[in-house]
């Protein structure tokens, strides 16, 4: 199956009550149709309510794979539209949490570099159980899974379109991958030393993190 974007996904803040302690949120995504400018903060008719811990360049486009998309459908029993994640890309075919850390992937015009992981939240949790899902301990079982999906790094701005293919033109010689860095955030601090094989690809937040880790270690082996 060939690799590609099924739906290109955007929100700007929208006051609510519920999203607290910003007071709005950007979750509630739309499909817009192609071709869509995406440049260095993220794609066009896109934008973060919460600036201090989201978006920046390290954090510029978020990708999930309709494939796990399809999962938690399974399990929560009812069907989960494109974009239902806050996700800006949905993709297919394409296993985006085995991705490397410094991957790059060309679609349309656009270059990009996975970076970061998408780390849960209690907006996210709230945002679940208004659209009639079961958010029951969603942060828990969110991070359990451990398929968080990349935040991508836009190195050449450019134009995509959804349908577009996804073609990896650079894998790093490193196996920092998307779950490894995940898991390391969330499930298994003992991998945040690990995340500094990454090398340069590696932003700065996850960095200074995996270096006390491997500082503290050091002093305590």
């Amino acid at each position: 199956m060939t690799a590609r974007v099924l739906s290109i996904n955007v929100g700007t803040p929208v006051a609510v009550d519920w999203a607290n302690p910003v007071g709005a949120t950007s979750i509630m995504k739309r499909a817009v149709t192609g071709p869509v400018r995406v440049h260095e903060l993220g794609v066009d008719g896109d934008d973060v309510a919460d600036k201090k811990y989201h978006g920046g360049v390290y954090q510029a486009v978020y990708a999930f794979a309709r494939e796990d998309l399809d999962l938690w459908s399974e399990r929560l029993g009812r069907p989960i539209d494109n974009g239902q994640f806050a996700e800006n890309l949905t993709t297919s075919g394409i296993d985006i949490n085995e991705s490397l850390i410094g991957e790059r992937w060309r679609i349309g015009s656009t270059l990009f570099e996975v970076v970061e992981v998408r780390i849960p939240c209690n907006v996210f949790k709230r945002w679940m159980g208004l659209s009639g899902f079961d958010a029951k301990a969603w942060v828990k079982r969110f991070a359990a899974e451990g398929r968080p999906g990349p935040y991508l790094r836009v190195l050449e701005p450019g134009y995509i379109t959804a349908g577009d293919p996804i073609t990896v033109v650079y894998r790093p010689d490193h196996d920092v991958t998307v779950s490894m860095m995940f898991k390391a955030f969330s499930t298994d601090r003992s991998l945040l030393p690990r995340l500094l094989e990454a090398g340069d690809a590696l932003p700065p937040k996850p960095r200074a993190a995996a270096q006390k880790a491997a500082d503290k270690l050091g002093a305590t082996s």
